[in-house]
């Protein structure tokens, strides 16, 4: 039992951590999607906000899981759905996992104090660019129209998520088409791991 503790630790020390941030409809979805054909880790941090505004009982509209978002950090701390993901991200074997859904530095801050190669990736997009996105995606959660987008973004940035986006390791700018985003994705993916492997071969 000791023995595969301290494998999983050592496993965990080296695994590459890279948080995605970026305003709704930016194109965060298009890194998971990138990260899951390249066998790495997911963990989207939209889900325990889902989760809980299901286990109260509530439909998972932008107004009903925004008021839980707020809620969950006023009670639990402004890293308080981090905290509920390391759990699961300890859990996980990849040696490189993507994390969703980044909306505070406090949050990058709780994933760097328990990940030693963690780094944050911010997508960004211009607000008419993201609200046909959205519209078009149209998920349950999604806003219907100009108003509820403009409300959405503004209780993003109630939680903090511009100061995340500033404070970014690496910025991707999509204002194109997927296919050109997807591409910088992967380089830019490819970089981060490769810088942590010399990183971590420099060290011996």
């Amino acid at each position: 039992m000791m023995v595969l503790d301290k494998l999983d630790e050592l496993i965990m020390k080296n695994t590459v951590v890279i948080g995605v941030t970026g305003m709704p409809g930016a194109g965060k979805a298009t890194v998971i999607e990138i990260a899951q054909k390249m066998d790495y880790g997911v963990v989207i941090m939209g889900d325990e906000v889902r989760e809980e505004t299901q286990c109260q009982g509530l439909e998972q509209t932008p107004a009903n899981v925004g008021r839980i978002m707020l809620k969950m950090r006023q009670e639990g701390g402004p890293a308080s759905i981090a905290k509920r993901c390391i759990p699961k991200i300890e859990k996980m074997k990849n040696i490189v996992i993507i994390i969703d859904g980044i909306r505070s530095i406090y949050e990058a801050d709780e994933f760097k104090k328990h990940f030693r190669n963690f780094k944050l990736l911010a997508i960004h997009s211009s607000p008419g660019t993201r609200f046909k996105r959205l519209f078009k995606r149209r998920r349950s959660d999604d806003p219907a129209g100009w108003e509820t987008f403009l409300e959405r973004d503004w209780r993003e940035l109630r939680v903090g998520i511009g100061s995340a986006i500033a404070s970014a390791d690496m910025m991707i700018v999509n204002e194109g088409r997927k296919a050109t985003l997807k591409a910088e994705v992967k380089k830019t993916l490819e970089n981060v791991i490769e810088d942590a492997e010399s990183r971590s071969s420099s060290k011996g």
